[in-house]
């Protein structure tokens, strides 16, 4: 099992870490270290995100403050959206 990130999850990634240095320089680091560890469990365990009602296939992993919403196939998950829990979701 592998993982692959979507454009539109980059850049949340990215948009993240931008808004959490304004508010705390020394805190992107940290926050995006526990968020790619509670994804990279994903692999050994691609189930343990609860279904997205009316979307098929897909998932969201709550990581702390964030929800990772990801889509597995076959022998990949894919990582479609991440964002802060608080955050408003435009989920193109």
């Amino acid at each position: 099992m592998k993982l692959e990130f979507s454009a539109s999850a980059v850049r949340d990634l990215i948009r993240l870490r931008a808004f959490i240095a304004v508010h705390n320089p020394k805190a992107p680091e940290r926050i995006s270290l526990r968020l790619r560890k509670a994804i990279a469990k994903l692999v050994l365990h691609p189930n343990i995100g609860r279904p997205v009602p009316d979307l098929e296939n897909v998932r969201e992993l709550v990581a702390g403050d964030y929800i990772v919403r990801y889509l597995q196939r076959e022998e990949v998950i894919f990582i479609l959206r991440i964002w802060h829990g608080k955050e408003f979701r435009d989920l193109e």
